[in-house]
């Protein structure tokens, strides 16, 4: 994730806690979001107090994914030639395709992994915290 985007994810999640609204169960309300903090941080860049974006569609897309999706993992979950993602570390991610393992050039931060993590357990009611250090992946 680029700082820019960065930048626009954190001002589109302090912008869904202060409306209080809930991005994941409306498609059109994230997109409307993203695209008003695209177009606030261009302008901004525009005046050279930020970098500019190279790709404003590219960087609307890598929002919508880190917000309601599963971020820098989505286009692999995407992907139907993709069977398998694993991490074994933040710059340590692969995938299979057709039962063979590649490593991926992605490099995830640490708080990536976390909130990945934190993102797939949500749908199961199930945590991951110092109280509760393991999941077993087999029961959810």
């Amino acid at each position: 994730m680029t700082e820019a985007v960065r930048i626009i994810t954190e001002q589109v999640r302090l912008r869904v806690r202060r409306d209080g609204v809930d991005l994941a169960a409306d498609d059109a309300l994230a997109d409307q979001y993203v695209r008003d903090e695209v177009r606030r941080y261009s302008e901004r860049a525009l005046g050279g107090s930020l970098p500019l974006l190279t790709d404003e569609f590219q960087a609307s897309r890598e929002v919508v994914a880190a917000l309601t999706g599963f971020g820098a993992l989505q286009p692999f979950l995407d992907d139907p030639d993709i069977e398998e993602i694993w991490i074994n570390s933040p710059s340590r991610v692969f995938v299979a395709r057709d039962g063979v393992p590649e490593l991926t050039p992605m490099v995830l931060t640490e708080r990536e992994v976390r909130d990945l993590v934190e993102r797939m357990l949500q749908a199961s009611g199930r945590r991951v915290d110092l109280s509760s250090p393991f999941v077993d992946p087999n029961s959810l």
